[in-house]
């Protein structure tokens, strides 16, 4: 959906370096800190690292010619991404809070995979979970009614900030209380933000 976290953390990906010996030994990685709402790369830039979350959280999305800002995904620790198939990046990363990201270079490791079968393997694993995060993301965009999308954001929602549905809700209905957020209509499933400034002391 929304979110690319894998709920097992034993099926996440290694993190870059772990992948078999001969990458361990030719793998050239540095690691970087990103203060929050820091740009990490944008969109059209040059795809020559592939990155991964150490610390922290990271968000890709893409500017809509009518300013929106669509959320391809969040990346949590040990998520890998900025694998690209082309040349260029098709969306731009930034640090959701204070966040470490390791990368290495996209050619180094293309190098290593041509005689290394388990970086070839883990490469192949890392595009087919790309592939279904985006076929997931499409289903959930084009064919999804909108109270199915709410409803599948609020799980990712809960997944997202390990927490429950429940908490989320109490949360909800909290800044509700305050005068922050809104519940319309006749079942109240739709929500208004009332007063954005309020909500931005909250994100401190």
């Amino acid at each position: 959906m929304f979110v690319n976290v894998n709920a097992n953390p034993t099926n996440r990906p290694k993190f870059l370096g772990e992948h078999g010996s001969l990458a361990r030994a030719q793998f050239l990685l540095s690691e970087y800190k990103y203060n929050r709402g820091a740009e990490i790369f944008g969109e059209a830039e040059p795809a020559e690292y592939v990155y991964q979350v150490v610390e922290g959280a990271v968000r890709s999305y893409k500017l809509l010619s009518d300013g929106r800002r669509q959320i391809g995904a969040f990346h949590l620790v040990g998520d890998i991404f900025g694998l690209e198939n082309g040349l260029a990046h098709r969306f731009t990363a930034e640090a959701i809070v204070d966040t470490t990201v390791r990368l290495a270079k996209r050619v180094s490791l293309e190098h290593v995979a041509e005689e290394d079968a388990t970086v070839a393997r883990d490469l192949l694993d890392m595009t087919t979970s790309n592939l279904q995060h985006a076929e997931n993301h499409m289903l959930l965009l084009g064919r999804k009614t909108s109270l199915e999308r709410v409803a599948a954001f609020l799980l990712d929602i809960a997944d997202y900030l390990g927490l429950t549905l429940e908490t989320v809700s109490r949360a909800l209905s909290c800044l509700h209380e305050k005068g922050i957020l809104g519940f319309v209509g006749q079942t109240q499933r739709q929500i208004v933000l009332l007063d954005r400034t309020e909500l931005a002391k909250l994100d401190l």
